[in-house]
């Protein structure tokens, strides 16, 4: 992902992390239709092709739809709404669905589906639904060093709320991409999850 970011930068192209088969066919649907052609890189990771929660009905698909670069999460209420974890890709599943999300009302989860370009406005937007809003975090199950990081470290504190401060929560970084053996992903990931739905942390 780093490498596909960077080479965004340098020229014109698209980057996206879908989340939802209707993310994705908007998507592609959309870039069908731009007259100047231009590479488009998605990001498709194997575990949500068999994860039911990510299905979209086909209403979803219909006419009157359309891709959604930043996604809030449903069933929020705003106004309780204290602390704001953004990610991008499978992770949004891990968070929402693990068994401590719903102790945590002050807790709002959004996705960046496109990456490049960046979503500014969409992001701004966003945010601003949360009017008692103290605390950001990006979340990502890369290393420190890979994923969106390094992009969103630059992008993201101009558009901090006032008093509001941008942390990271994911792996340290390293050479490698992952732990070498499951048992200790699963561990990592478990720890970076907890840590994104603990507010103050």
């Amino acid at each position: 992902l780093e490498r596909y970011l960077q080479l965004a930068a340098e020229g014109n192209i698209r980057i996206a992390n879908t989340t939802t088969p209707a993310q994705y066919f908007h998507l592609l649907r959309r870039h069908a239709r731009i007259a100047t052609q231009r590479p488009l890189i998605i990001m498709t990771p194997k575990q949500l092709l068999r994860l039911p929660q990510a299905a979209s009905a086909l209403a979803d698909m219909a006419e009157g739809t359309r891709f959604h670069p930043v996604l809030a999460e449903p069933g929020v209420e705003d106004e309780n709404v204290t602390r704001l974890v953004l990610c991008t890709g499978k992770i949004y599943y891990d968070l929402i669905g693990h068994t401590d999300r719903a102790s945590h009302v002050g807790l709002a989860v959004g996705r960046v589906e496109l990456l490049y370009p960046f979503p500014e406005g969409q992001i701004l937007e966003l945010i601003g639904k949360y009017p008692n809003l103290k605390e950001i975090a990006w979340v990502q199950e890369e290393p420190r060093n890979m994923g969106a990081w390094k992009v969103m470290s630059r992008r993201m504190p101009e558009l901090l709320p006032e008093g509001v401060e941008l942390t990271y929560i994911g792996r340290q970084g390293r050479a490698s991409t992952g732990e070498g053996y499951s048992g200790a992903h699963m561990l990592e990931q478990e720890r970076i999850v907890l840590t994104a739905l603990t507010p103050g942390t």
